[in-house]
């Protein structure tokens, strides 16, 4: 299986502090992989580095079935290349119902322009009700954002994110401050979402990494530790010693 995206040898330093270092990662591009390692490890520079927030210092950043490099495109083009990130935090328009906040989302071609005289389709009606019944909130289309629970609006951003069509999707610990019914609901919500593209959930969450039973790629001082199963990787001396020891 040829990867969706290669990372190699990538290093990055701020004042002296290797955050990143000579990193190598890959994933394929129907695959969920989880990133783990205690704070510092990386994981949020990693995530910088790949959306182009971050310019590495080398190494190299490739993406696509016909591969093209990422540090060469800003962040937005990044964007529109089908690399959408998920931050811890959701930022929702609370104001603006359900519908309305994934009617704003959708992927089109909306130029300056093209914004003013903008009118939706049926189409794009029939877009938001799917996109509203992947993420579980279905029946939720004509409330306001602000009313919903945590873990609905987290769901909802996840919603905005697919509206743009995204080929990887960078999740960052999305179980915290859920309930158990939300947590299992996000966990089968992230697990249908690799079937049809790259999914890599950063979490600090052992239990919630278990249930996605996925491959795991252990972070420790900017560089891959440990990759395999989770299992294989808590067995993993080296992981124990860093992570789980502590």
């Amino acid at each position: 299986m040829s990867a969706l995206l290669e990372v190699s040898g990538v290093s990055v330093s701020f004042d002296g502090f290797r955050a990143i270092n000579n990193l190598s990662f890959s994933i394929g591009a129907a695959e969920l992989r989880a990133i783990i390692g205690p704070n510092g490890a990386g994981k949020t520079t990693f995530m910088d580095i790949v959306t182009g927030k971050t310019r590495p210092d080398e190494g190299t950043v490739r993406f696509g079935a016909r591969p093209v490099s990422l540090l060469s495109l800003s962040e937005a083009q990044i964007a529109r290349a089908g690399i959408g990130r998920k931050f811890q935090r959701p930022t929702v328009f609370e104001d603006q119902t359900v519908a309305e906040n994934l009617t704003m989302a959708l992927k089109a071609a909306r130029g300056p322009f093209r914004v003013l005289f903008w009118k939706e389709t049926q189409a794009d009606r029939d877009r938001v009700a799917a996109l509203a019944a992947e993420v579980g909130l279905g029946d939720q289309l004509a409330r306001k954002s602000g009313e919903l629970s945590h873990g609905q609006k987290q769901w909802l951003e996840i919603g905005m994110l697919l509206a743009q069509e995204p080929r990887l999707l960078l999740v960052d610990e999305p179980a915290a401050g859920m309930t158990l019914a939300e947590r299992e609901h996000t966990t089968a919500l992230l697990v249908d979402m690799a079937k049809t593209r790259a999914v890599v959930v950063v979490e600090h969450d052992m239990e919630f990494v278990r249930r996605l039973n996925c491959k795991v790629t252990v972070l420790h001082e900017g560089s891959v530790l440990a990759e395999g199963s989770l299992d294989h990787v808590t067995r993993n001396p080296d992981v124990i010693d860093v992570y789980l020891g502590r």
